[in-house]
């Protein structure tokens, strides 16, 4: 169901794969036997089965990224830039969006059940890899019956997804669109994911990742979350939505909220314990601090031979992914001899930019994919 407005109403959809005896092996030598990965669909497949948009999530998203589900108001993570006439327009392109595996919505993941044991893995859960999210990926692309991709686009953790999509898998893709993101993890990146893996640790409710059943560790999570979003936003925007703001009070309390940011920040972070699980939030934000596009090696050197065009997108305001590290990846595309654009945008929103400044962002890819997809070839154009 579309309309000029939107998507309209989407079901979340699911694809189980590594039925026994078989097994899914992971880039760290572990296996996973009966892995589901929940996905959405938007727009149709054309006949020649060529405009497929691959649409990778943050750390914190999942799988619905536009449209309604039935019964909520609350419209998917990336709604504005996915429909008719939008950025990922669905009146041209087919986009799915997958949940990674180690989620917690509704892809196999730490809090899923263990085949064999019948109870949740908890930390008997193997360690996962960003390769590891996108050879599931890869899987799923499969099942739907793509060869190739038209694009793989992401913010974040997204981009990952996107820039390890060229590396593994570089003749499955015609354009990647990573955005606000690294090749790698800087310390300072690292140093955040690892003070929010510590406070949910920390919590007595975590009990060694063994808290299915029982009380789980809200609060851990609850100030990794809040450590995280003021990582998501920039000194100025925090400064223009808060300010020093108080909370309805004259006086100051002990250590009550009682600026509007507090109050903000514990919003957040008793919001997210609703809908995500602590230890998908100790896997994923750990292969993220683990990834490495270059495998150690020359970044270029990784990326020579590839045949995609790329658009890298940055914004002045992200702390958390700064514009250097984008820089560096459009510099190592131009090295290997790929057809890269960059677009650094003044916004002041910081790293949720990506998901905010969506005027900028569709005008920027709506013209890039048009361009991928009816290139010339031969004096004839590919579709």
């Amino acid at each position: 169901m579309t309309d000029k407005k939107g998507i309209g109403t989407v079901e979340t959809q699911y694809y189980t794969f590594a039925h026994p005896p078989g097994s899914f092996i992971l880039e760290n030598s572990g296996r996973l036997g009966l892995v589901t990965l929940a996905y959405e669909t938007y727009g149709r497949l054309n006949n020649e089965r060529s405009n497929a948009v691959l649409i990778a999530h943050a750390l914190s998203g999942d799988a619905h990224a536009a449209g309604f589900h039935k019964g909520d108001e609350n419209p998917g993570w990336w709604d504005n830039m996915i429909g008719p006439g939008r950025a990922f327009d669905t009146d041209k392109y087919f986009v799915i969006c997958s949940n990674v595996i180690g989620g917690c919505r509704g892809s196999t993941g730490p809090s899923s059940i263990d085949p064999e044991t019948r109870r949740p893995y908890g930390l008997d859960f193997p360690s996962i890899t960003i390769t590891d999210m996108v050879n599931a990926q890869r899987l799923l692309i499969d099942h739907l019956g793509i060869e190739k991709l038209l694009s793989a686009a992401g913010g974040s953790m997204g981009g990952m997804q996107v820039l390890e999509w060229m590396v593994s898998y570089p003749g499955r893709i015609r354009s990647a669109i990573p955005i606000s993101t690294a090749a790698r993890h800087s310390p300072q990146q690292i140093a955040f994911n690892e003070v929010g893996r510590q406070a949910i640790m920390a919590d007595a409710n975590w009990k060694n990742g063994y808290y299915y059943g029982k009380e789980p560790p809200d609060r851990g999570l609850a100030v990794a979350r809040m450590v995280g979003h003021i990582t998501f936003m920039s000194d100025r925007s925090m400064a223009e939505k808060f300010g020093r703001q108080l909370k309805n009070r004259k006086e100051f309390s002990m250590f009550g909220a009682d600026f509007e940011v507090e109050g903000y920040l514990q919003y957040r972070g008793s919001s997210f314990v609703k809908r995500f699980d602590a230890n998908s939030y100790l896997y994923i934000t750990k292969a993220m601090d683990n990834y490495d596009a270059s495998r150690g090696r020359e970044l270029s050197e990784v990326f020579k031979g590839i045949d995609a065009r790329v658009l890298v997108l940055a914004f002045k305001s992200d702390w958390l992914y700064p514009a250097y590290q984008s820089l560096e990846i459009v510099k190592a595309c131009k090295l290997a001899g790929l057809e890269a654009s960059y677009c650094e945008t003044g916004s002041a929103y910081g790293h949720d930019a990506f998901l905010l400044e969506t005027e900028e962002e569709t005008h920027l890819i709506k013209h890039f994919l048009e361009k991928v997809f009816l290139r010339r070839v031969n004096g004839e154009y590919e579709i």
